[in-house]
């Protein structure tokens, strides 16, 4: 019997890394094996991100190449997944008709099963009604088996997936319609995950959900169906033993309650890094993107966070060209930058999306003029980002060993810089921490050597 391997492709944010783990699990517990090389695949899944035009084009040019090695391979299966999947569904098959299988988000856990079926007829399956998260755990590989999968490079980060779907209904954005609406998954569970993801070697864990400040407020958690807010989520999850990091993303402003900031001084493994999309500096626009909160409240929101912990790393995400956008409301925009100086940025033109309210908005930016914005606005982000690392240099960090093969060693601080070492110790191998000197930065990582 012909060798069952499948090959994966992820467009888009980390929930579609994670969900893209979660189905290479549920493939490799049905008889299947990974392959780096996608033409050697008997399957080929592209998950993919609807967020952005770009993306959704990128994920029809690459499906449009796809073709010709089915027809020569009509055997091989072509499964699409994520968003572009949720919010096309029957229609990818009409205008891909060599594509299998059509997998909304929620039933990505299902997907052996549907892969049986797509045999016999090409299938679509979307968005299911009841908005639930399985529990699901899957059997997680060992240390041995993980370092097989990886080519001996041991696994020292993942995501667990706490929550998915919005609430907000941004008017730019399809999460709410390509996500549902917001569940959390029960506590127990996620602390279940997080305590198997250590005992394989683990020791960083980044939660991920759409929005997860608002985890636990939408259905119970607990088993005494008792308030569970996430800072309380954080706090147990610290508890684990042999857990070393913790991260979370992404957050909405406007649920970012003084428990939570507090939660930055209060649990030494909670890293002093966050992703805080403020999405635009300028009220009247924030108003127009539904985004319930002003600009004020976000900077006294930073001013609270940098008090709870001085060290804090921010990140955010910064749309440019929304429609209305004048050059008063851009200028505001590079106002909050010189103020904030974000340690780092995504920044994006502004690109209409089918079904989402701002998609009729009037006011619409010339290409032109959406562009040149964003060049102005990198271009100073990248200015306060080198300056902002250059702030390292001459520190000492500590930072977690991602890799130490050869003539190369690179690994993270807690803020998540990357750090390039130019000298460490010969015994030293992956998860370790060592004590480094910072002694260089460019834009994106800094430099250093390890200390005794």
């Amino acid at each position: 019997m012909k060798e069952k391997t499948f090959y994966i492709k992820t467009f888009g944010c980390q929930m579609n890394i994670r969900d893209s783990e979660i189905m290479a699990q549920t493939l490799c517990e049905h008889g299947y094996h990974p392959t780096s090389v996608m033409t050697r695949a008997s399957l080929i899944v592209i998950n993919t991100c609807s967020v952005r035009a770009k993306a959704e084009q990128k994920v029809f040019s690459l499906l449009g190449s796809l073709r010709k090695q089915k027809a020569d391979n009509p055997s091989m299966q072509i499964c699409v997944a994520g968003c572009v999947a949720q919010q096309e569904g029957q229609m990818i098959i009409e205008r891909m008709p060599h594509v299998d299988l059509v997998v909304g988000t929620q039933h990505i856990y299902e997907l052996p099963g549907l892969l049986v079926r797509a045999r016999h007829q090409r299938t679509a399956v979307n968005l299911s009604d009841s908005y639930e998260i399985p529990r699901y755990i899957p059997r997680l590989p060992t240390a041995s088996e993980q370092s097989q999968r990886n080519g001996d490079t041991a696994v020292l980060s993942r995501f667990v997936t706490i929550m998915q779907g919005c609430n907000n209904f941004c008017t730019y954005c399809v999460v709410p319609y390509t996500r549902g609406r917001e569940v959390s998954r029960k506590a127990v569970d996620i602390i279940d995950e997080v305590t198997a993801l250590v005992n394989t070697g683990v020791v960083e864990i980044t939660l991920l959900g759409q929005n997860v400040n608002s985890y636990g407020t939408t259905n119970p958690v607990s088993e005494e169906d008792t308030p569970y807010p996430f800072a309380r989520l954080l706090h147990e999850v610290a508890k684990i033993p042999g857990l070393r990091r913790l991260r979370f993303t992404t957050s909405n402003p406007k649920d970012l309650p003084d428990e939570l900031i507090r939660c930055f001084a209060e649990i030494n493994k909670l890293c002093p890094q966050l992703h805080l999309p403020v999405q635009s500096g300028s009220d009247i626009v924030l108003r127009r993107m539904n985004r319930k909160y002003r600009i004020d409240d976000y900077l006294n929101m930073v001013d609270r966070l940098r008090t709870a912990r001085p060290d804090l790393a921010l990140t955010t995400d910064i749309i440019v060209g929304f429609p209305g956008e004048t050059d008063s409301d851009f200028q505001a925009t590079m106002d909050l930058l010189e103020r904030v100086r974000f340690h780092g940025s995504f920044s994006f033109k502004y690109s209409g999306r089918p079904g989402t309210a701002a998609a009729s908005f009037d006011g619409k930016c010339e290409e032109s003029v959406k562009s040149e914005r964003l060049q102005l606005f990198q271009k100073r982000q990248d200015e306060i980002s080198l300056e902002r690392n250059r702030e390292y240099i001459g520190t000492l960090q500590d930072v977690l060993l991602e890799r130490a093969d050869g003539e190369l060693a690179s690994g993270r601080l807690p803020t998540n810089h990357i750090v390039h070492l130019e000298s460490w110790p010969s015994t030293a191998q992956s998860g370790d921490v060592l004590r480094v000197m910072i002694t260089g930065a460019g834009q994106h990582s800094l430099k250093g050597r390890a200390v005794s």
